[in-house]
């Protein structure tokens, strides 16, 4: 795709082609390739879904709702983006097709800086929340910006740990819509020092079929996407498939096997996923790919190794020793 800045007239057309319903990134490449613009593309619509034998004509939003979304939009301090323009993201728009048009808040450089996604289950253990924020803060001050859903459990602790170093959240709604609710200010704070990044237009609010939209943004733009405790059929899972299909490296953190929060992490392992157990793993799966060009602060390495050391406590030492990642009830522990 030709590089080049879209006219206010061009950007509008792109906005309309793309906010018409049935018209995913697939098609809107398709037509765009086909008419050789997104206007002529509009015009060409009726007569597409004629011959297409629809009961329903494929119709652009009016210019005047275009024109209200992007004023919405400026006025929110936002920025619309189209593919082809010079500060989209190159990884992103290295897929096949891209987004046609995202909408962005907060410091759009970070986009083009080496990234790293982060994304694991909402119910998140406390053991997978540290790891999550360890994680993210080595990686940030080793010179990547994370990526994640700004959703509950692992998202939410990876854009905290990371800020203001670097942040990417990517919303499954408008860049105006915080969800989930009680992640205000996370959104606020990323706004102001991070980036926010929505696919879908001002003021919609989030549905279940605009997620797997959003993970397919997350995965495609970083270079390597870690998932942090997923059970089976999770979201998580279909951001590592995502991520995949995208030519991106996938990488998991392993549970234990009696937890059902490692079982979709522990699968992908058995698959082929890079095994990581911290931040420096991460680093030198990246740099194996010739993507990676920093180094980890060596202080800060992650340990999963927190336990309380007193030598002279036998009794703390034989309690810490029979814990495991796995809930066990207190009378086992006291028979161990």
């Amino acid at each position: 795709m030709e590089q080049r800045v879209l006219t206010d007239s061009e950007r509008r057309d792109w906005l309309r082609l793309t906010r018409t319903p049935n018209i995913g990134p697939v098609t809107f490449a398709q037509l765009l390739q086909r008419f050789g613009s997104a206007g002529e593309a509009i015009s060409a619509l009726p007569e597409l879904a004629r011959k297409a034998g629809r009961k329903r004509p494929l119709v652009a939003p009016s210019i005047s709702m275009i024109d209200e979304e992007i004023s919405q939009t400026t006025d929110y301090g936002g920025r619309l983006i189209a593919a082809c323009e010079p500060d989209y993201p190159a990884l992103l728009r290295a897929l096949d097709p891209p987004p046609p048009v995202l909408t962005t808040l907060g410091r759009l450089e970070l986009a083009s800086q080496p990234s790293v996604a982060i994304v694991g289950a909402r119910n998140a253990s406390a053991a997978g929340r540290k790891l999550a924020r360890d994680m993210a803060a080595i990686l940030t001050a080793a010179g990547y910006v994370t990526v994640s859903g700004l959703a509950r459990g692992i998202d939410g602790e990876v854009h905290a740990a990371s800020l203001p170093e670097g942040t990417i959240a990517v919303l499954g709604g408008g860049i105006n819509h915080v969800y989930p609710p009680q992640h205000d200010r996370l959104y606020a704070a990323i706004a102001a020092d991070g980036l926010l990044i929505s696919e879908s237009h001002f003021g919609h609010r989030a549905t279940a079929r605009d997620f797997p939209r959003r993970n397919r943004i997350i995965t495609g733009l970083a270079m390597g996407t870690v998932v942090i405790e997923a059970a089976e059929r999770s979201g998580s899972l279909i951001s590592a498939r995502t991520a995949s299909e995208q030519g991106r490296e996938v990488l998991a953190v392993p549970g234990s096997p009696l937890d059902p929060r490692a079982t979709g992490t522990n699968r992908l392992i058995r698959n082929g996923a890079t095994l990581v157990r911290s931040a420096q793993d991460v680093i030198e799966a990246l740099s194996s790919l010739g993507q990676g060009r920093f180094e980890a602060p060596a202080s800060s390495e992650y340990s999963s190794d927190d336990s309380y050391d007193d030598s002279s406590d036998a009794q703390m030492r034989a309690v810490l020793g029979a814990l495991s990642h796995s809930p066990m009830p207190v009378e086992d522990i006291a028979l161990s």
